[in-house]
């Protein structure tokens, strides 16, 4: 890892900018969204988003929303068989529908122990749990899944967030991501958290709208 501290000074001048523009409402809108739905009863909308999370991989987030909301109209995630499932999302374009289909399926089944170790583990052993336990789920996605259901202590390192670390000198670039680079990476994001008093899915979601100029999920 680098230490380029003109880099991380004018990295953290432009989130600090942010914070005091609309951009924050936004943010705060979006994190408020992961809260409430992080409290949802409902396991299905829980799996919706786990499913999101799948789906994600290797694809366009905005076009993954897409679909996702495409396929809740018929609480297809937690209803379709594998066929069903991966012809819906052949339907809608996606890239790879028989995969993910079996991905998701196979975590249906799990349903239950995923929720009950939402409940009952806690940092990385709740992370470690979800890698090893949920098929089609990195690092990556196991992060951007607790994220999204109201954990703010996980960070998502994709291609964005390391096309911007790089950028401003604070990592190398990598040809893969092992376990311990993510580690690696995530405590440069958690140092620049720290010191621009966010949480890193709030970081998170600044960083992306840096690159691309939207707040997604």
């Amino acid at each position: 890892m680098r230490g380029n501290h003109e880099g991380k000074d004018q990295l953290l001048l432009k989130i600090n900018k942010l914070k005091k523009s609309k951009i924050k409402q936004s943010v705060d809108i979006r994190t408020s969204q992961f809260k409430r739905l992080g409290k949802s009863s409902n396991p299905d909308k829980i799996f919706s988003e786990l499913s999101f999370c799948i789906l994600t991989a290797n694809y366009n987030a905005a076009r993954t929303i897409r679909i996702q909301k495409e396929i809740n109209k018929e609480n297809g995630f937690s209803t379709m068989t594998k066929r069903q499932l991966a012809g819906r999302l052949m339907g809608l374009g996606y890239r790879f529908p028989n995969t993910r289909a079996d991905y998701i399926i196979n975590a249906r089944r799990d349903l239950q122990k995923i929720m009950y170790s939402l409940k009952k583990l806690k940092g990385y052993e709740l992370r470690d749990w979800l890698v090893k336990n949920v098929k089609g789920l990195g690092y990556k996605e196991a992060c951007h899944f607790l994220r999204n259901i109201g954990y703010v202590d996980y960070a998502i390192i994709d291609f964005h967030i390391i096309d911007m670390l790089v950028k401003y000198g604070l990592i190398d670039r990598y040809n893969t991501i092992t376990k311990k680079t993510y580690l690696e990476i995530e405590n440069v994001l958690r140092e620049i958290a720290i010191r621009t008093k966010l949480n890193l899915a709030e970081l998170d979601l600044y960083l992306w709208y840096m690159e691309t100029g939207k707040i997604l999920k």
